[in-house]
This record gives structure tokens, sequence and C-alpha cells, in this order.
């Protein structure tokens, strides 16, 4: 009997408010065969991070309780360079507060998937390596 299994393609933390943007990139990771874990702000994303070791997180910037630049600092100071971080963000200067919270790449909303595919693969495949 054969069956079908995916192969583990990593594992991603999406920490955004936004429930139809977890829900969409959820599904769309899923697809790939990254185990997902997600979070609706910064406080719940430390809290989760208890429970999962991600290759990859990605961050929201804008989010109630404690936003995504709070989360960037608590997170860099308690767990260094452990995870990539890669920004999702309205922001029109991006780049420049990605910089600030030391983020390895920044995804400028709206987003294109393929391009978010390429950016996960990429951070999640470089953080494996260095493992």
């Amino acid at each position: 009997m054969v069956t079908d299994t995916l192969v583990d393609a990593g594992s991603v933390l999406v920490v955004d408010d936004d429930d139809s943007i977890c829900d969409f990139l959820t599904a769309a990771l899923s697809d790939e065969g990254y185990t997902v874990a997600t979070a609706r702000n910064g406080r719940a994303a430390l809290a989760r991070l208890e429970q999962v070791d991600p290759d990859l997180i990605l961050l929201d910037m804008r989010m109630p309780v404690l936003n995504g630049w709070e989360f960037a600092t608590r997170y860099r100071a308690r767990h260094g360079r452990h995870a990539p971080l890669v920004v999702m963000t309205a922001a029109r200067d991006a780049a420049g507060r990605a910089a600030q919270v030391e983020a390895e790449a920044y995804l400028a909303k709206p987003f294109d998937l393929d391009d978010l595919l390429a950016v996960t693969a990429r951070f999640v495949r470089l953080n494996r390596s260095a493992r």
C-alpha cells in the first residue's frame, strides 16, 4: 500500500492580527509542505515560541497588544538570530523599518504569493542548513 506523505519543508510562525491573512498564509504554506503555527499579536507569538521552534517567522508590524516592532526587539533579545524574521508591512518605508529590527527580508503588502513562497523557501533552507 502506497501512502501520500508531504515532505517536511520546514516550519513557519505567521504573526498577523488579520484572520484572513493568517488563513490564507496557513493554507498556502501548508500546501507547500510547511508546518504552520499562527499568533494574532506579538505577545501571543512570544508565548507560542514556548511551544514551537520555527525555521522562519513571518511578521506583520501593525498589531494590537504587542506590535511587530516590539515583538522583534523582544525576540532578538531572547533568542538572538535563531529564526529569520521576514517583515510583512504596508508601510512606505518598509525596507528601513525592516532594517531597524534586523529582519532578513521584507514583503510589501500587498505581496505576490510567488514572492512569499520564494522568500520563505530561501530563508527556511538557509536556517536549516545553519543549524
